[in-house]
């Protein structure tokens, strides 16, 4: 079974690696900066359309971040 917490390391992870700050991400799917750090510490998940965004900004495949990938 996929977790919260899984899939919020995913997503800090990739922040992370991408380099980009969490201000930029936001402006950049249209969300606050609180948005991505609530994501990042895994008190939400993203709406479905956000996480597309969120993928594209950090050139991901969803199914990585929805811990799918093998």
């Amino acid at each position: 079974m996929i977790t919260l917490v899984e899939i919020s390391n995913k997503i800090a992870e990739a922040i992370k690696q991408s380099g980009l700050t969490q201000a930029l991400i936001a402006e950049k799917i249209g969300v606050r900066q609180q948005q991505i750090s609530s994501y990042i510490k895994g008190k939400t998940l993203p709406a479905l359309d956000t996480l597309a965004n969120l993928c594209k900004v950090l050139e991901l495949d969803a199914n990585d971040i929805l811990c799918l990938s093998k």
